[in-house]
């Protein structure tokens, strides 16, 4: 699975450990039925592709995270504290490898640089997955 991929899981990971961000939960609170199998996330996790964060408030469970981790960790602004917080490597040679997934165009040299891009790229695609990401942490 792709860099990428592997943040969205972990993310939906926490969002399907939360019970007030569950389909199902979600669906029920509705007077609805939860999500039959073999909707959009189960094809996608099947085929190998992150499932859908449709709904998910991004920021709600990554600052649930971050009160439970034991180090403090700037999730809003750094893309190494980011990827700690979800338990992924965060090494440079990882990172250039998410810049390359992401399409970065600049000098992987600049880690400075490259680091900045990458946070609001990786904020700005799972706001085009589905999550609720706050626009000032996309722009």
């Amino acid at each position: 699975m792709s860099i990428f991929g592997n943040i969205l899981s972990r993310i939906m990971g926490h969002a399907k450990a939360s019970p007030a961000a569950t389909p199902a939960t979600e669906a029920a609170a509705q007077g609805g039925s939860p999500p039959p199998p073999g909707t959009h996330d189960d094809v996608a996790a099947a085929a190998g592709q992150p499932a859908s964060i449709q709904n998910v408030d991004v920021a709600a469970i990554l600052d649930g995270l971050a009160t439970k981790a034991p180090q403090k960790l700037d999730w809003q602004h750094s893309i190494v504290d980011l990827m700690k917080l979800l338990g992924l490597d965060s090494s440079l040679e990882n990172r250039k490898e998410l810049a390359q997934e992401l399409g970065y165009g600049g000098n992987t040299g600049d880690s400075a640089a490259m680091n900045i891009w990458l946070h609001k790229q990786v904020m700005q695609k799972l706001a085009e997955n589905g999550g609720k990401v706050p626009d000032a942490l996309r722009t």
